[in-house]
């Protein structure tokens, strides 16, 4: 098979700026996409369009948030070259930037002649710190997107978005939302049909739509297990294929639909209409990415009324229709 490749005339400098105490996976992951994407390429008989390198406050080894270490190819400080790509991975502790005046120097500084600017989860702090975020739609780590907003007003953050790009800015969520992040802009420079074997290669999904959710609606009902929808919500996931009602559930709960309401957005964040209607895409979600099955019969399965119901709502929540979330993810 003839692979459909981008051509790039000089490879792109792709430039990771570790954090103080960076979170190793933040420094990594994403690297590692451009890497499989490099080799790709070169097997395909072409340059690799990529060249990595790391940059931390010293060059040579630094130790990462869990104790690993990784090597520095040179100190910010010491960089001439161009940069393509900056990357900024997050660290645990995101205050190290409101006093490192230094380094958030040198990123603004950097924003003038970077074609893009990146930052994987709390990375968004320095961005952010520098300015380059006022007036721009961001996320971080959902931990730290309320720290985000309180800290930077004129930040609009998105606090559940898997990754943002606001023009030539790019805010990714927590750890691994870096290399799904990571996986778009090789696409942007690839192609499709990079990006999709990339994925591949790395048992990645190709790939989370930007306005995907951090975690799960289920995920948020383990949360609130103990609290007194628990078993309600089980009960909703068991069941979602069936026609539920606010007044049904309401019912089940022994409360009134005012205090059920009012209970169920205390504890989930929701209305019960739409945690309903998550509970359903999320359903249809799997069904799309791990079989083969009918649009009608999956619509039928999640436990939408008719296929345009089904087709209008996921559209809605993930800004793509299922046929074309379902091409992202071709079975073997």
């Amino acid at each position: 098979m003839t692979l459909v490749i981008r051509e790039i005339s000089t490879a792109k400098n792709i430039v990771m700026l570790a954090s103080p105490n960076a979170e190793v996976l933040d420094v990594i992951g994403p690297l590692d996409v451009f890497s499989i994407a490099n080799s790709i390429v070169e097997k395909s008989g072409k340059r690799p369009p990529y060249c990595l390198h790391i940059l931390a406050d010293q060059a040579g080894a630094f130790v990462t948030s869990s104790g690993l270490r990784l090597v520095a190819d040179s100190s910010w400080r010491d960089w001439g070259g161009e940069i393509d790509t900056l990357l900024i991975s997050g660290c645990k502790d995101p205050s190290v930037f409101f006093t490192n005046s230094p380094l958030v120097g040198w990123i603004r500084n950097m924003s003038g002649t970077v074609k893009r600017m990146v930052s994987i989860c709390t990375g968004a702090f320095a961005l952010a710190e520098a300015g380059l975020l006022d007036g721009r739609r961001a996320t971080t780590h959902w931990f730290f997107a309320e720290q985000l907003a309180n800290s930077y007003a004129k930040v609009s953050v998105d606090a559940d978005a898997i990754y943002v790009r606001d023009g030539d800015t790019y805010t990714s969520a927590g750890i691994t939302t870096g290399m799904d992040l990571a996986l778009s802009l090789v696409e942007e420079d690839l192609g499709r049909e990079i990006s999709l074997l990339t994925a591949r290669v790395l048992v990645m999904y190709f790939k989370r739509p930007g306005g995907q959710s951090q975690f799960s609606t289920q995920l948020r009902a383990q949360h609130v297990k103990n609290g007194q929808l628990g078993k309600l919500l089980e009960w909703i996931a068991e069941n979602s294929h069936y026609p539920m009602t606010v007044e049904m559930l309401a019912d089940k709960a022994a409360m009134s639909q005012r205090n059920f309401a009012r209970v169920f957005a205390a504890e989930t964040g929701r209305t019960p209409a739409r945690y309903l209607e998550e509970i359903r895409i999320e359903k249809a979600i799997g069904l799309l990415e791990e079989t083969k099955m009918p649009m009608k019969s999956i619509a039928q399965k999640a436990g939408f009324s008719c296929i345009e119901q089904f087709r209008r709502t996921f559209k809605r929540h993930l800004g793509i229709p299922p046929q074309a979330y379902r091409e992202r993810f071709p079975l073997n």
